[in-house]
């Protein structure tokens, strides 16, 4: 078995890498050349988790696992907020091959994925994107979508304005003191929050914009309201998933606003060319990013093929 640090990830899973790896993931998860099952969540004191994302990937038999806790409070610290590892296991035998930092993973994998969907959705030319939250997510989003778009404006929101200026200064945007400002005229919007509400509404978002909704990864917080989850083409990184745990999704079912068949289907589908995604100059499109265990274990056996020639 290998042990692999957050250092070689970074250094082996460049977002050049990453994206081309995202968009086979999930084609493969659409196609069913995948199995996964739904992540498993204990709640623990203080606003903390304890997360386990079970998967497999058909094409040459790899299987795995991610445990990974979460503890919001570390970021404060400058810290990952996500601590834990991705375990890669052999197909011919059945053991344990490799140990990877998830938090390092998660990051960059997360990341490529919106950068994919973006290149998929959203129209083409230079854009103007705005980023709602400052903390890893947020730059990990500037670096990746750089990769798929060039950004003619970047705008950062988020509840601390020091910390917004800190982020707009290092990465060359513009700090807003409200999301109204930040995503005024956007053609891609990033929403990477913890916030427990909807931040992001509807008559805020222009004509044509593109979001990857990402900050709230199980049901329960919500990022976006229920009226633009319902003006939007919506579509989710893992169907059964964003049904089951895609709070933005659930929040507006049970609101009456959509039906099941508002969710169009999967991004591999989009990928893959067998489901429409953009149809018009004015869509607004929805990229509902959960993640997936697909997504991390096809970053390791990535990382792990380099390690070993």
């Amino acid at each position: 078995m290998i042990f692999v640090s957050a250092e070689e990830v970074e250094r082996l899973l460049p977002y050049e890498e990453c994206i081309p790896l995202m968009r086979e993931a999930m084609i493969a998860l659409s196609q069913g050349r995948t199995r996964q099952l739904l992540r498993a969540i204990l709640d623990l004191p203080e606003g903390r988790a304890f997360g386990s994302m079970l998967g497999a990937m058909l094409d040459d038999g790899v299987f795995g696992a991610k445990l990974v806790s979460v503890y919001p409070e570390n970021f404060a610290k400058g810290v990952s907020s996500h601590q834990g590892v991705v375990a890669l296991f052999d197909a011919a035998t059945g053991a344990p091959t490799a140990m990877v930092d998830a938090a390092e993973i998660t990051a960059i994998r997360t990341a490529a994925a919106s950068a994919a969907a973006t290149d998929a959705l959203a129209r083409p030319g230079p854009a103007r994107l705005a980023i709602l939250g400052y903390g890893e997510q947020g730059r990990r989003h500037v670096e990746a979508i750089r990769c798929v778009r060039e950004i003619s404006r970047l705008t950062i929101w988020g509840r601390d304005p020091r910390q917004a200026e800190a982020f707009a200064a290092r990465w060359g945007g513009k700090a807003c003191a409200s999301v109204a400002e930040a995503v005024a005229g956007a053609d891609i919007i990033c929403a990477v929050t913890a916030s427990p509400e909807p931040i992001l509404f509807s008559h805020l978002v222009a004509d044509g914009a593109h979001i990857n909704a990402v900050g709230s990864s199980r049901a329960g917080p919500v990022e976006i309201d229920n009226d633009l989850v319902a003006r939007a083409r919506f579509f989710a990184d893992h169907e059964e998933g964003v049904r089951a745990q895609g709070a933005e999704y659930l929040y507006a079912i049970a609101a009456g606003a959509i039906g099941p068949e508002h969710l169009l289907g999967e991004i591999g589908e989009v990928f893959a060319g067998t489901l429409p995604g953009r149809t018009s100059e004015r869509d607004v499109t929805i990229y509902k990013s959960l993640g997936s265990i697909v997504q991390d274990l096809a970053s390791a056996r990535h990382i792990v093929g380099k390690l070993r020639g």
